[in-house]
């Protein structure tokens, strides 16, 4: 079949997605996609699907392999067999113009959009294209696509929540980026918990305290960042509830991140939280394995790294969060392009090895609390675990012992082998590269890493 049919067909069966799944998940796994070709088999037809990366082709084949066939079957009135392969598509401007536009009007100019974006407080690339999603973060970034197209009327106020570097602020900043992309004019504000606490102070001192208030409560939008930073300041506070009132009244819209629930925030007024709890509110959950791999993939993208799939499991096998993954690629970029190493997985592990801070090392344990810990989360005695027997119940998790003295606390091979054992550090090495590997592709060792920290 020639192009134009070949994108007419494709479009029907994008269509046809749309309708069968969320706009989150529409867009993290099918907006790039494309139809490569399309050739008639005897009774059948043969298409292959092109993909940006081959972890999207991983998961198109493990979750929606038989969607797409069904509607291109559908599509086609033929029987359909496909390949999903990862090939750049070379109309690839027309497709992101057509299916996920980085702003809301593709003809602004670019320009004139990023210093309007700083200007307000918004950071360039936090915008919902470079947002990855899965189930962890999919009813967040649905409620805040939402809100970015329906500003003041969709969900007033939307409340974000969750643990540290997990994309709250993310959010929020897209928000405001798609928001800003549909008129430039737009009077949108962006700002922290502790900026706006600065700015009370400062108008309290200066005697200027009535444009602090023009200057927040005649905006459309405002985006505060870490509210619980008020909590406990009642001036502040004060200040915030008729901030908050006269823009809701105004049908302004209020987006507000937090690491806690309004309801778990120490020292907030009940005002605020009533206030808080009238709009709708999400948590953001730390993100699995599949969702970390796509963050690596997107994050390294965004610093001009080329990392091969297995790699990039390597990463977000052994880190859990996406701030750690920047930091972790940040120091890559370093290796690469100032000491002109080449990615390896040797080169991976040395810097996951280098920082037990960067892979979250437990605030607090000690190597005694690590020991005891992973021979309570096994059911194994501390004998046995410091023993000799090479017996594999015993053995992996002996494994995992001196992985995480080497990893999360960070100490020397040596000192980790007389821990346990008063082993050879060549076994040490073994034993920590084989986690490391093991927890890019194993689920039940990632598991059993995680319950062994939240024990610590």
């Amino acid at each position: 079949m020639d192009d134009v049919d070949k994108k007419k067909v494709w479009n029907e069966v994008l269509e046809s997605i749309k309708v069968s799944v969320s706009s989150a998940i529409f867009t993290t796994w099918f907006a790039q996609t494309y139809l490569a070709t399309l050739v008639k088999d005897k009774e059948k037809y043969i298409a292959e699907i092109g993909c940006a990366s081959s972890f999207v082709k991983t998961t198109i084949e493990t979750r929606y392999f038989g969607l797409i066939q069904d509607y291109l079957t559908e599509s086609l009135g033929s029987k359909c067999d496909l390949l999903i392969i990862v090939k750049e598509n070379p109309d690839k401007r027309i497709v992101d113009e057509a299916v996920i536009p980085l702003f809301g009007n593709v003809n602004k100019n670019e320009q004139d959009m990023l210093e309007a974006a700083r200007r307000l407080g918004l950071r360039p690339g936090f915008t919902f294209a470079n947002f990855a999603v899965s189930s962890s973060n999919q009813m967040a970034h649905a409620a805040a696509e939402a809100v970015s197209t329906d500003i003041g009327n969709a969900y007033n106020p939307l409340f974000i929540w969750g643990g540290v570097g997990i994309g709250k602020t993310h959010l929020m900043h897209a928000i405001g980026h798609k928001a800003l992309g549909g008129n430039l004019t737009l009077n949108i504000y962006s700002c922290t918990g502790e900026q706006f606490t600065n700015d009370i102070v400062e108008g309290i001192r200066n005697k200027t305290t009535a444009s602090v208030r023009q200057k927040y409560r005649k905006l459309k939008c405002l985006l505060v960042d870490d509210i619980q930073f008020i909590a406990g300041k009642d001036t502040v506070q004060e200040e915030f509830f008729h901030t908050f009132n006269a823009l809701v009244s105004n049908g302004s819209q209020v987006v507000l991140t937090s690491d806690k629930a309004p309801n778990e925030i120490s020292k907030l007024e009940e005002r605020l939280k009533s206030r808080f709890e009238a709009g709708l509110i999400v948590d953001i959950a730390p993100p699995d394995f599949e969702l970390r791999c796509a963050i690596t993939q997107i994050k390294a993208k965004q610093r001009g790294l080329e990392i091969p799939m297995d790699m990039v499991q390597l990463i977000a096998g052994n880190i859990e969060t996406p701030r750690k993954i920047e930091g972790l690629l940040t120091k890559l970029v370093s290796e690469v392009k100032l000491r002109g190493k080449e990615i390896t997985p040797e080169t991976i592990e040395g810097l996951l090895g280098k920082d037990g801070e960067e892979n979250g090392k437990p605030i607090k344990a000690n190597p005694n609390d690590v020991i005891s810990a992973v021979s309570k989360y096994y059911s194994l005695g501390k004998h046995s675990l410091l023993g000799a027997s090479r017996r594999r119940p015993v053995a992996r998790p002996r494994q995992l012992l001196m992985y995480l003295l080497r990893i999360y606390l960070g100490l020397p091979l040596q000192e980790v082998g007389r821990l346990v054992g008063n082993r050879d550090h060549t076994t040490v090495m073994h034993a920590v590269n084989t986690i490391t590997h093991l927890a890019s592709s194993n689920v039940g060792i990632r598991e059993d890493l995680r319950g062994i920290k939240n024990m610590l």
